[in-house]
């Protein structure tokens, strides 16, 4: 596919959002802006929901989700956070190293903002620290998934390249949390988060959950420089499409909620400032989200197998037992399962979708520009997102059933209100 070209929206100096040199004087700079209050307000109330997870009707279906070995590599996962772990100073463990039901898990966000006093920037940690945390990415997530995060982080870097902007926008501007003492048998867990990137990582033995996981590119091909050829969302943008265009028309226009993303053709709260077309994002933790679009049950087999197929390319990051293992939820559920459209379908278009069953929530989104001046989304600035609805983002309900099996922790869980 066609992915626009996105130097005809590099800004002019007059143009730039950019407002420091380093992420906090830029932050510092952003939060007197009416915008930005009024994000952090909103999250702030959202935050103090306790959690519930992602609804259709603001009521959580039960037994969906149970405590079974997946054949995750539990021994090498833990390894990787304790090496991790034993990096840290006794200052920067007080700093990122959380109970494994903290309310941390929830103080994630996606913008370029340092807004937390938790955690370790790896820019400003030492080598041994981010090369920690490569080596727990890749322990704990698939190749593909390792590369893809990698991937993530450098194209970051290749748009502060391109600003001018390293100090804000850079390969290692994120923030990294561990929960729990990482161990092969009793839960512990890991994040990692910043511009256009959140993973939440939950271990339970040889199990585990990877949502929230957001991914995303202001630009999403390297052109040039050292990371050259790094190129994401390929295939969660064609077969996606591919998907919408084969279906027969009928089925085609119930799929399409809208036929048009931008923003001046949709009603009155549908787009958002900062979400855009998401309904998942940073802080949505508790959103009601009714069901929209074609049932998969209304699809002709071949179309099924094809929404299977565009959603593993979205749960690849996770290894392989784990993998088949939630491709088995996803098909066990396939008849509650509603795939929605908004904007065109041809080669050219620009589009959001969304995949949501009982056991998944997916979304692809095509954003206009934030540090680009293009005022229209285009198919150079994509966000992707996965989060396990139904009370199980951050591996939540599994810890509560954990807890409930366990006579020390009987009567409590992680959806209780705890100090921050």
């Amino acid at each position: 596919m066609p992915r626009g070209d996105y130097r005809r929206h590099l800004p002019t100096q007059g143009e730039s959002r950019i407002a420091g040199h380093t992420a906090a004087d830029h932050t510092s700079a952003r939060l007197v802006t009416e915008r930005a209050q009024r994000l952090i307000g909103e999250w702030s109330a959202l935050g103090e929901v306790p959690f519930k997870g992602i609804t259709t009707d603001g009521s959580v279906q039960r037994g969906l989700f149970e405590l079974r070995d997946e054949g995750a590599p539990s021994a090498e996962m833990a390894s990787a956070a304790i090496a991790l772990l034993e990096r840290l100073s006794p200052t920067d463990r007080k700093r990122a190293h959380f109970a494994v039901d903290s309310d941390h898990w929830r103080r994630w966000q996606n913008t370029e903002m340092v807004l937390e006093d938790h955690g370790i920037r790896l820019d400003a940690a030492g080598a041994g620290v981010r090369e920690s945390v490569v080596a727990l990415l890749g322990a704990c997530l698939s190749a593909r998934g390792a590369a893809k995060v990698r991937g993530t982080m450098r194209l970051n870097g290749f748009l502060g390249e391109l600003l001018g902007a390293q100090g804000v926008l850079g390969e290692w501007s994120y923030t990294v949390c561990l929960f729990g003492n990482p161990s092969a048998e009793q839960p512990w867990g890991w994040q990692l988060f910043g511009h256009h990137l959140c993973l939440s990582c939950m271990v339970f033995g040889g199990q585990m959950s990877l949502s929230p996981c957001f991914l995303g590119a202001e630009i999403v091909e390297a052109d040039r420089g050292p990371h050259a050829g790094t190129r994401l969302f390929e295939d969660e943008e064609r077969k996606g499409l591919a998907l919408m265009q084969s279906l027969a028309p009928a089925l085609r226009e119930r799929a399409q909620v809208f036929k048009s993303n931008s923003r001046r053709d949709l009603p009155d709260g549908r787009w958002h400032y900062a979400d855009q077309l998401h309904l998942g994002g940073a802080h949505q933790d508790n959103r009601i989200v009714p069901y929209e679009g074609l049932p998969a049950s209304k699809m002709p087999g071949r179309h099924q197998r094809a929404l299977l197929d565009l959603v593993q390319a979205y749960l690849d990051p996770l290894p392989a037992g784990p993998l088949a293992r939630r491709m088995a939820d996803m098909e066990r559920h396939l008849a509650e399962t509603r795939f929605c459209w908004i904007g065109g379908i041809e080669a050219d278009s620009t589009f959001y979708y969304r995949i949501q069953s009982p056991v998944a929530f997916i979304e692809f989104d095509h954003h206009s520009g934030v540090f680009l001046t293009n005022p229209e989304p285009e198919q150079f600035h994509v966000h992707t997102i996965v989060r396990t609805p139904n009370g199980n983002d951050y591996g939540f309900d599994l810890l509560r059933q954990h807890y409930l099996k366990s006579e020390h922790h009987a009567g409590s869980g992680p959806t209780r209100r705890r100090k921050r």
